[in-house]
């Protein structure tokens, strides 16, 4: 016999980390590397989107951080 359910799945919570300044050459907030536009829209994302931002993110934190555009 199987365990019961816990709930509902949970959503990918944000990655905001509240450092919110966003860097003018790579358009990223420095704190979560989202996009302005992925931060005013991340509660209207689905999970799977979410997802894949998440992705994403290291490479953009590397990318800004060596210096390169995004």
């Amino acid at each position: 016999m199987s365990p019961p359910p816990q709930g509902p799945p949970r959503s990918i919570a944000t990655p905001c980390v509240q450092v919110c300044v966003v860097d003018g050459a790579s358009s990223l907030c420095l704190g979560c590397y989202r996009t302005l536009s992925e931060i005013a829209g991340w509660s209207g994302l689905t999970d799977a989107e979410r997802a894949t931002v998440m992705a994403d993110l290291p490479a953009r934190k590397a990318q800004t951080l060596n210096g390169e555009q995004a």
